[in-house]
């Protein structure tokens, strides 16, 4: 059978658990779907599905209604497959899935990966929403509205990464979910960097356990990589006073243009144009553009 007759088959398969809206249990299979449809996928540990698990909506006039079970809705299920690709995860797949994630993730991450709270995922398995509040009722209808995206933005550094795990591919994801949270709403925009940031430490790993002979310009593309989270998070006096504690003689040509777009944007950002000017020759057209994302960003 050749590949597009099994990706034919795959999509079909794909589309009639789709209409007949029941959600998935082959976590593999919810992420490549997840990665074909440009959608994040909404996570739930098997246990959970045991007992009535209610949850909260909005109806069209906005009130608030309770769902005694969100797993036997058949109102809540059609919404949940419209926006997000839902996975019933096994128990059983908990020990391998946490070894992954063990000592390479904060105490409140693995909370909520360990709690019977929802989860928005990426194709990836990196859990987006760790923020949110596993003791009170979820509602449906607000996380749809935070994180029902179309993941199109980053598809190609996402598919990258699922075909090969490398430095550039880890580094490239990490960077595109930094430009993703340019766009999304202030109150998940730090969710997006924390999403960003796990690819950034994987980035990381890799200049260890792959050396290359440009050990030290990775090294430094990491570390500018990760001061920019600070110029989304509107703090550019942090990254002004982390720059200037790097010997610009140190610096590798590679990295040169990335020093000047943060210094630039930085002072930009602050009404310096005197030494924002300083800089500006040395950033190209495309990341001249990003800076002024970055400088409304910063002014709103």
């Amino acid at each position: 059978m050749n590949k597009f007759i099994i990706n034919v088959l795959f999509l079909l398969f794909a589309f009639h658990l789709s209409y007949s809206q029941a959600w998935m249990t082959n976590l593999d299979i919810a992420q490549k779907l997840a990665l074909t449809q440009n959608k994040m996928v909404l996570m739930v540990w098997e246990e959970s599905t045991k007992y009535p698990y209610g949850v909260l909506a909005n109806d069209e006039n906005g009130k608030i209604i309770y769902i005694e079970s969100l797993f036997e809705s058949e109102i809540i299920s059609p919404l949940i497959w419209e926006h997000f690709v839902p996975i019933i995860v096994s128990e059983y797949k908990y020990a391998d899935l946490y070894g992954e994630i063990k000592y390479k993730r904060s105490q409140k991450y693995i909370n909520k990966f360990n709690d019977d709270s929802i989860k928005i995922m990426d194709v990836n398995g990196n859990i987006l929403n760790v923020s949110s509040d596993p003791e009170s009722f979820q509602n449906i209808t607000t996380i749809i509205n935070n994180y029902a995206l179309n993941t199109e933005f980053v598809s190609t550094e996402l598919i990258g990464y699922k075909t090969k795990k490398d430095f550039y591919s880890a580094y490239y994801l990490a960077s595109k979910y930094f430009d993703f949270s340019l766009y999304m709403k202030d109150y998940i925009r730090s969710e997006f960097i924390d999403l960003g940031i796990i690819y950034l430490n994987e980035a990381t790993e890799f200049i260890a356990t792959q050396p290359t002979e440009d050990q030290l310009g990775l090294t430094q593309r990491v570390a500018l990589l990760d001061l920019q989270q600070y110029l989304i998070l509107k703090r550019p006096k942090k990254v002004l006073r982390q720059l200037k504690r790097i010997d610009a003689e140190s610096i590798e040509p590679n990295n040169e243009s990335f020093i000047a777009f943060l210094y630039y944007t930085a002072y930009q950002i602050l009404n310096d144009v005197t030494n924002a000017a300083l800089w500006e020759s040395k950033i190209s057209s495309v990341n001249l553009k990003k800076a002024q994302l970055l400088i409304n960003l910063n002014r709103n």
